[in-house]
């Protein structure tokens, strides 16, 4: 097979590549820039365009596809190019779907959870010895890409992302996989600047239900009301697992799940969210044909996805978490979990507003008491990120009436953030940094090795 990407440079779009180079494909790409990591696995696969820029000449008859990124524009001079001769024009998740059409397909889908619930499914699978192609929002443990595809599986193992799939395909990706397994984390209001209206939103994950096959399985957070709202979506021959948060124990900062024999079962993750995850990845892997003892033997071992609830730094008296939470969904779980992991310790929650939906003073409201569980409540955002995604002016006096409480201190200057936690006493402290960025230019885990190192 002959594949051609354009915008190749991608997160996901540079793991699909080396996955199809790896099957033995012959992939080509083209973009306008790439960055690292990126940049250094296309070079080391042999896949990194010689040229910055978009070549019309790349597209010819040979290819048997060209699967489009979301960074290319809709009048990209090789997408133009692709149309004119004819040749086959995938999305990413056309083209996943494409090559796991014949495997029974597990797709995690919901507003908070699927990197984590994937990972988790993903871990016992291999744990377990059993070969699964398979797609992550990220780069996990004991896995050398996020993107795998293979002959020999019979198992495809995908995130399912809401979001769109490209410039010219406006659905959202998990609509093209019809999952024989679906998993419905939750649904929370989320990329306001493509779901305008929240009911907009919750239609998406109706149109997910829909599109599982026929005889399927539906496994969903039982907890969770506009979840319960869709159901009747689903098709009648569909059978649907409702699951909650599994049985465990919280002792010593260790939480164990507790099995129906009254088993305890220490795990190297923590929080409510996480146990609902592993719920959700217990009902699959059991759907797939895993035993309770091999789920259990294998979720022990899981040390959970990168920035998800990840420690970064320790030191006999302050523990340093990094977190992907964003929305207020998952800001609110994510800081309860570590104040129930931590009862006794003073908890610092600081987090980056920097995403569109979050930036959005339509959308500030949507944070209403998610901090209220930390001690100390700090909110970073950039003025120029707000500016560079052409959003009205946010300020702080906005977003602090957002989070509607009196404590939240909120700097628009990293310089001074940084300086207030560094003059802290972080004795008998967890500090828990949530982000989907970096607080404009900070190296997270540098700075905070250097907070445990010198306290």
């Amino acid at each position: 097979m002959n594949i051609h990407f354009i915008a190749i440079g991608g997160a996901a779009m540079h793991n699909l590549a080396l996955a199809l180079h790896q099957k033995g494909y012959r992939v080509t790409g083209s973009d306008d820039e790439i960055f690292e990591p990126s940049k250094s696995r296309l070079q080391q696969a042999g896949l990194l365009p010689e040229a910055w820029g978009w070549f019309p000449e790349k597209i010819t008859p040979s290819l048997d596809a060209v699967i489009l990124g979301m960074h290319a524009r809709e009048d990209n001079p090789e997408l133009l190019r692709a149309k004119e001769l004819g040749v086959r024009i995938y999305s990413y998740p056309e083209y996943l779907y494409e090559q796991t059409k014949n495997k029974r397909r597990v797709i995690v889908g919901g507003s908070h959870g699927k990197t984590t619930t994937t990972s988790m499914i993903m871990h016992v699978l291999q744990s377990c010895g059993i070969p699964f192609d398979y797609m992550a929002g990220a780069l996990l443990e004991g896995f050398d890409t996020m993107v795998r595809l293979s002959e020999e599986s019979r198992i495809a193992v995908f995130e399912g992302d809401e979001y769109l799939s490209s410039p010219i395909d406006r659905r959202p990706k998990f609509h093209h996989y019809h999952p024989d397994i679906a998993i419905l984390t939750g649904i929370a209001w989320d990329h306001m600047n493509v779901f305008p209206t929240f009911d907009n939103y919750v239609e998406q994950f109706a149109l997910y239900l829909e599109k599982i096959t026929p005889g399927g399985s539906l496994i969903y957070y039982d907890g969770d009301e506009n979840i319960r709202r869709i159901l009747p979506r689903a098709a009648a021959s569909v059978k649907q697992l409702p699951y909650h948060t599994f049985p465990h124990t919280v002792k010593e900062g260790v939480t164990s799940l507790t099995t129906m024999q009254g088993k305890e079962v220490p795990l190297r993750v923590f929080g409510q969210h996480n146990l609902q995850n592993i719920s959700a990845a217990y009902l699959a892997c059991r759907e797939l044909g895993v035993s309770d003892t091999d789920f259990l033997r294998s979720i022990a071992t899981y040390n959970g996805a990168a920035k998800r609830l990840q420690k970064i730094a320790e030191n006999g008296q302050t523990t340093v978490f990094l977190d992907f939470a964003h929305s207020p969904s998952k800001l609110q779980a994510t800081i309860r979990a570590v104040k129930e992991q931590y009862p006794s310790r003073r908890l610092i929650a600081c987090m980056e507003l920097h995403t569109f939906s979050s930036l959005n003073a339509a959308f500030l409201p949507q944070y209403a008491h998610s901090m209220d569980a930390a001690d100390e409540a700090i909110v970073y955002f950039n003025p120029e990120v707000v500016r560079h995604k052409r959003l009205p002016e946010i300020t702080v006096t906005d977003v602090q009436r957002g989070f509607a409480n009196d404590r939240v201190k909120v700097y628009t200057d990293n310089a001074p953030l940084l300086a207030q936690i560094e003059a802290e006493d972080l004795r008998d402290t967890v500090l828990l940094v949530m982000t989907s960025g970096n607080f404009s230019g900070i190296d997270l885990k540098k700075w905070a090795q250097s907070l445990t190192e010198s306290k």
